[in-house]
């Protein structure tokens, strides 16, 4: 049994810093978390991956090195520097339960949905005018 759900969204200035949580529910030894995005208009993104307990992670390139994620106990956070409007969508954490997978550090298949069988149910971020 998996649960996930995401908190910390909502309106946010552009230039400042937020951090957005991924409570996970489960009994699983090692999984990985992905953040992904998802913007108005356009395709879900993956921004960050972590893999539990081995604390590899990978950010890909495409998103500037404006994203960390990191963990603490049963969740797992996003932090997002110098928020721009680009920015503004749904995010949602998601949970890969594949041992092979996430025993070892993710790497850029990290960001494929289709290994994710788990998903919160999101969290609006949205730039404040």
């Amino acid at each position: 049994q998996v649960q996930l759900v995401e908190s910390g969204g909502g309106s946010v200035r552009p230039g400042d810093s937020l951090r957005l949580s991924c409570a996970v529910s489960t009994t699983l030894d090692y999984y990985g978390i992905t953040w992904f995005r998802q913007a108005p208009g356009k395709e879900r993104e993956g921004l960050a991956c972590i893999h539990i307990p081995n604390d590899g992670t990978y950010i890909p390139d495409s998103v500037n090195g404006r994203f960390t994620i990191s963990y603490a106990g049963k969740t797992v956070y996003l932090q997002i520097h110098s928020f721009r409007p680009e920015d503004t969508g749904v995010y949602y954490c998601a949970l890969d339960r594949q041992r092979a997978r996430v025993s070892r550090p993710p790497g850029r298949r990290c960001t494929r949905e289709s290994d994710y069988d788990y998903w919160g149910p999101g969290t609006q971020v949205s730039a404040s005018s």
